[in-house]
């Protein structure tokens, strides 16, 4: 009885690190995810909207962002990105502006900070 639960419980531990280390690797073309500011956004993905959330601590910059993989997406495939993380290989910027969800800054400002990105390779 007792090695049956021990088996059952360290099934659980195994299923539940599995779950809670799965990376972006396993993630299809424009899946996104949320994560705290703190973690860099991982390479084949861009920021694509910043807020301020409790669950990633408290003030006033913001320190909630989604994250958008851009892996897989045919060439030509144009997308929105905020300007707060370089885009990946194989993605061009051809615009520039503001928009009020890539607010990243603690500092407000109406300068541009999203950009169109288009897939050339």
């Amino acid at each position: 009885m007792i090695r049956t639960r021990f088996a059952a419980a360290l099934a659980t531990m195994a299923v539940t690190a599995l779950a809670l280390s799965a990376s972006p690797a396993s993630a299809a073309p424009g899946d996104t995810l949320t994560m705290c500011s703190s973690t860099l956004t991982p390479d084949g993905w861009v920021d694509a909207q910043w807020w301020n959330g409790g669950g990633c601590g408290s003030g006033f910059t913001p320190n909630t962002k989604q994250i958008k993989d851009l892996r897989g997406y045919p060439v030509g495939t144009q997308v929105a990105a905020c300007a707060s993380a370089w885009p990946p290989a194989g993605w061009t910027i051809t615009n520039t502006y503001y928009s009020s969800g890539c607010g990243y800054s603690a500092v407000p400002s109406f300068n541009p900070n999203t950009w169109t990105l288009k897939r050339t390779s």
